[in-house]
């Protein structure tokens, strides 16, 4: 019987010890801003797939999905040797026009010269200044062609148009590529953003103050939109309206496609909050653990609002302001538990 007493009051004892660890935070009335809250999905700004523009063997593949990319680095290259030897036949082709184009000239020239001798016709003269005129345009084209098959020749090299990350690699080593087939797909996760699509009936307060939250669940953060765009048109199937919220360039953790939650502000009100941490849900009830003034918690079912924030959610009912409740609920239980 003794031993029971004993471990009844080393039981108190930690209990108390433990309440008086308890750290607490007040309810408070205060002014927050009035939300209006809408499903989103992150989508990237830029987003694009590399695709082949020459046919040829993928000889070497250099990043991989989630790999990060600098702009101009090589992400595929491509074999080039059919290309190379087109642009060496072109290259072949144009100095021989060049060389005739040489002849046709000086043979002008002296066509020239015997005419003011009187040797030859007019129209002998004629007939060099055409041959040379053609001769001139036959290396202007076959100019133009070494330019294309030198251009060609370098879409064997395939870089990246811009800094981001690798999202989807369309082709193994080994694999042939062909005009417009696709080699790898990436975005700049530095311009990302969310589209919501909300009740026309909503854009009107929208607008009007034109400042919004994104909530990622996933990641259970807050970010607050840089800009908010309202698309001009509407679905007439959903009388909806798509609403895109720009996010900044340092978030991080987020990709395209993530589930968000846009929090639209529409005006301001008075509110009592209480610490989201210190909300504890068992099945259909949702209570606190209040800290009277003697630092006893004690358990109180409330009815909770809207969130407020990431730290912060509304109380319809069971709290007063200036009450102080218990961040940690687990300790606070325990705190309150009896033998």
């Amino acid at each position: 019987m003794n031993r029971a007493a004993s471990m009844v009051a080393l039981w108190a004892a930690a209990s108390l010890a433990a309440a008086a660890e308890l750290e607490t935070a007040p309810v408070e009335l205060r002014e927050v801003e009035l939300t209006v809250s809408a499903e989103a999905t992150v989508e990237a700004v830029r987003q694009s797939t590399v695709s082949a523009q020459i046919a040829g063997r993928i000889v070497d593949v250099r990043f991989d999905v989630g790999d990060y990319v600098k702009k101009g680095e090589v992400i595929v290259r491509i074999d080039e040797r059919a290309v190379a030897q087109a642009e060496q036949a072109s290259a072949a082709q144009v100095a021989e026009a060049e060389a005739a184009m040489r002849n046709a000239r000086a043979q002008y020239a002296r066509s020239k010269q015997l005419l003011a001798q009187k040797f030859i016709s007019q129209a002998a003269l004629d007939t060099a200044e055409a041959e040379y005129r053609a001769a001139q345009a036959r290396v202007a084209s076959l100019l133009a062609g070494a330019g294309q098959a030198a251009t060609e020749r370098s879409f064997a090299t395939v870089v990246a148009p811009y800094s981001g990350l690798v999202s989807a690699r369309h082709v193994e080593l080994g694999e042939m590529a062909t005009p417009g087939k696709p080699l790898m797909t990436g975005f700049d996760p530095s311009t990302l953003r969310v589209a919501a699509n909300v009740p026309q009936a909503q854009v009107g307060a929208i607008q009007a103050v034109s400042k919004a939250r994104v909530e990622v669940p996933s990641l259970g953060t807050w970010v607050d939109a840089k800009q908010v765009t309202i698309v001009p048109s509407a679905d007439p199937r959903t009388h909806t309206t798509l609403v895109r919220l720009e996010l900044p360039a340092d978030v991080r953790g987020v990709y395209p496609g993530v589930f968000a939650r846009a929090h639209f502000v529409t005006g301001r009100a008075l509110k009592l909050l209480a610490p989201r941490a210190a909300v504890i849900r068992r099945s259909e009830l949702t209570a606190v653990y209040v800290v009277n003034e003697q630092g006893k918690p004690q358990l109180r079912q409330v009815r909770l609002g809207s969130m407020a924030d990431e730290r912060y959610v509304e109380v319809l009912a069971g709290l007063k302001p200036g009450e102080r409740v218990a961040l940690e609920p687990v300790k606070a239980g325990m705190a309150t538990a009896r033998p």
